[in-house]
């Protein structure tokens, strides 16, 4: 996984956090959702990206 793709993923792990944070402290639940989606696609893409590095070994 390059620097790069590790960095992209983890500003968008961040963001859905955020999200996720202002969600939860507005009673916005709709904001909470969205924020907690956007860090399961960034963990995702994480996972994919590991085991594309375990392959190229």
């Amino acid at each position: 996984m390059s620097a790069v793709d590790k960095a992209k993923n983890k500003a968008d792990e961040l963001a859905g956090r955020a999200k996720e944070k202002s969600g939860k402290a507005t009673g916005d639940e709709d904001r909470e959702a969205e924020g907690k989606a956007d860090r399961a696609k960034a963990d995702l893409k994480s996972a994919g990206e590991k085991v594309k590095d375990a392959f190229r070994k």
